[in-house]
């Protein structure tokens, strides 16, 4: 029986994923897949390079830097987070992920993307971490009206989690039986339609069915949840998620509210330790 992780996005409430993955590392708890949504594949992927804290790490390195993310590389670059910079001179150079233990690691790597003219989803199973990997990781975690989209194949991509922000009903057609799912939103949380909706229709009229994602996304998002609760209540998943709002923005660079997100998600993950373990080796479990 194959096991799984899904990592759903938030931008910066994906620290809370980084610190369960950190857990994860340090305990050897291992699955047969991962699959990621925009700053849950950023982050995830330092779980298979066997990268503990490294997500962390960077974050608060370049935290100040124009370079990375902010006003100043949304100016510059058309992107709030700089593309040349974060997604190949960081990972090549200044904190190296290591290519080699992810292209050698027999765990499974998928990601999701949305494809911004057609808008639908786009899943992308990435077995060499290269140049155009990286690109991949990039189009996963691109949001609309503050990213460019990215070409890859022929598409032109946005965040993947305008269209599946919680990707289990794609891995489970893939085969993983047994997943963990990893929120970055507290359970009875549920999404509102955007007030961003003006701007949508106003900056992205290039990608009119981008705008259309967005106005009925919360309503995806919700019946994801939906899934997952049903899912959770006959013991085909555990859902592992912060017990109160996350208070960090999506791109907000604050070193200490980064470091507690942190810790929460590894405090969560030791919480949970032993129900993590007897689940991924097929025994009954209880929250």
């Amino acid at each position: 029986m194959k096991t799984g992780l899904i990592l759903e996005g938030g931008g910066m409430r994906g620290l809370f994923t980084a610190g369960v993955l950190d857990v994860f590392q340090e305990h050897d708890i291992q699955v047969d897949g991962v699959v990621g949504v925009s700053a849950g594949a950023l982050f995830g992927c330092n779980y298979i390079s066997r990268q503990a804290g490294r997500a962390l790490r960077y974050n608060l390195r370049f935290k100040d830097d124009p370079r990375y993310m902010g006003l100043r590389a949304l100016w510059k670059t058309g992107n709030i987070v700089a593309p040349e910079f974060s997604y190949h001179t960081m990972p090549r150079e200044l904190d190296p992920f290591d290519f080699d233990t992810f292209n050698s690691s027999p765990v499974e790597f998928h990601l999701v993307a949305t494809d911004a003219e057609k808008g639908v989803p786009f899943y992308k199973r990435i077995d060499k971490m290269d140049d155009t990997g990286l690109e991949w990781m990039r189009a996963s975690a691109s949001m609309p009206i503050v990213s460019t989209p990215v070409e890859l194949e022929g598409m032109k991509l946005l965040d993947g989690g305008v269209t599946d922000s919680i990707p289990l009903k794609y891995f489970q057609a893939e085969g993983f039986e047994r997943n963990i799912v990893v929120l970055t939103q507290p359970k009875g949380y549920t999404k509102s339609r955007t007030k961003l909706m003006p701007l949508f229709h106003l900056l992205m009229r290039d990608y009119p069915e981008i705008t259309k994602c967005m106005a009925r996304r919360h309503l995806m998002y919700n019946s994801q949840l939906e899934y997952i609760a049903e899912q959770e209540s006959v013991g085909n998943i555990i859902i592992l998620c912060p017990e109160r709002p996350l208070k960090i923005g999506r791109t907000e660079q604050n070193a200490d509210k980064m470091m507690s997100v942190h810790e929460r998600g590894r405090i969560c993950a030791l919480q949970n330790l032993q129900r993590i373990k007897d689940f991924l080796a097929g025994k009954k479990t209880r929250e």
